[in-house]
């Protein structure tokens, strides 16, 4: 790939200002939060979409610019785009992951989290593992100033240690004035740069080797300054 073909993997759009991306990026995650409260053992998953949908149109998502997932139990094995197995119901020692790309006017939003019901001591470590496996990446990318391809290795390899599998299927991608995929349609593990900041997300999806539950963590690809306040 030349230079030139490089360079273009990050154009922006017309409608493009850093400062209204982190404000999306802050109505995302709003959302995120929000739809998780509402998240109680005994819901369907079914159900959780749709009240999820509610929540996206009341704070102005005029459309999303991929489905609103909301994921209980073992569907949160499944990989983007994959249908969910119906009628799976939240339990009172469960876990549940949300995954949503919101477009507020001109902007995408992208962004997901896993939760947990209950105190299962494993799906927690896994809701916890899939958020620090996030920062770790970022830090490599932020520090050694990384490729995506070799941020994605690294990913990898760390979740085998922490006893995970990576689900390689969710790698990451641009993200921009609406749409993205005008300028680069596919996975962040595949570009052989340093990719710049405000511009691409990085996702985390880490299944269980042998039981049928995973986790989710997705956020821009930013410096610590905008996680500070992160719970």
């Amino acid at each position: 790939m030349s230079t030139l073909a490089l360079t273009d993997l990050e154009r922006v759009g017309t409608a493009f200002a850093a400062d209204t991306m982190l404000s999306v990026r802050d109505k995302t995650r709003a959302a995120i939060h929000a739809i998780a409260a509402q998240c109680r053992p005994g819901m369907v998953e079914e159900d959780a979409v749709e009240m999820a949908k509610g929540i996206l149109k009341g704070a102005g998502m005029r459309r999303g610019w991929h489905d609103v997932y909301v994921r209980f139990g073992s569907n949160t094995t499944k990989t983007f785009g994959a249908p969910s197995d119906p009628g799976i119901v939240l339990g009172d020692d469960d876990i549940f992951l949300i995954d949503i790309g919101p477009v507020w006017e001109k902007w995408e939003g992208d962004g997901g989290d896993t939760f947990v019901t209950g105190e299962d001591a494993e799906m927690t470590r896994c809701a916890r593992d899939a958020k620090a496996l996030f920062h770790e990446v970022r830090a490599k990318w932020r520090d050694d100033r990384l490729t995506g391809q070799a941020l994605y290795e690294f990913a990898e390899r760390r979740a085998t240690e922490l006893g995970w599998k990576l689900n390689l299927d969710l790698s990451g991608h641009r993200i921009s004035d609406f749409p993205h995929a005008a300028v680069y349609e596919g996975p962040l593990a595949e570009v052989p740069f340093h990719p710049a900041p405000l511009l691409w997300v990085l996702e985390i999806h880490i299944r269980h080797p042998e039981k049928a539950y995973g986790a989710f963590f997705e956020d821009m690809l930013l410096g610590d300054e905008f996680f500070e306040l992160e719970s």
